[in-house]
């Protein structure tokens, strides 16, 4: 267990240096251009390695049978990367980074609550809620301080 939290806090503390990298990267250009270059890289990047490590390829019908919501992942992902890209010279790492926190705990209890996406159904508790509103004041903190 220890493992899976320092590999997924490993992920957690790459994006604030994600962010500025992409955002270095839209200096001489434009921030979708960033975004593209990001999600071209790393469309190479798991390419290569889904062929070295033999993983086959999907079936397309399979995948010709899934939802149309499951393919909105690309459109989600494109979106995150160039707001960061853009706000990430604008409100600093900190802010930009604790915003997303706090936003990623917003969905996720709505998620949970409703039970959508495939999620387990766990209601929105008053300490659940009070654990969010305080996320929004740590960003606030962490803005003015």
């Amino acid at each position: 267990m220890w493992f899976y939290f320092f590999t997924v806090m490993a992920a957690g503390a790459m994006l604030p240096i994600q962010a500025g990298i992409n955002a270095g990267l839209a200096r001489p250009s434009h921030p979708l251009w960033a975004a593209a270059a990001s999600f071209g890289i790393g469309t190479l990047v798991l390419l290569v390695t889904a062929f070295f490590m033999r993983i086959t390829v999907p079936n397309w019908q399979q995948l010709a049978s899934l939802p149309i919501w499951t393919w909105s992942g690309g459109f989600l992902g494109a979106f995150y990367v160039t707001v960061m890209v853009v706000f990430a010279p604008k409100l600093g790492a900190a802010t930009l980074l604790a915003l997303v926190v706090t936003g990623q705990m917003l969905g996720s209890t709505l998620l949970d609550h409703y039970g959508f996406l495939g999620f387990n159904q766990q209601s929105i508790t008053p300490l659940r809620a009070l654990g969010v509103a305080l996320l929004f004041i740590g960003v606030l903190l962490i803005k003015k301080f």
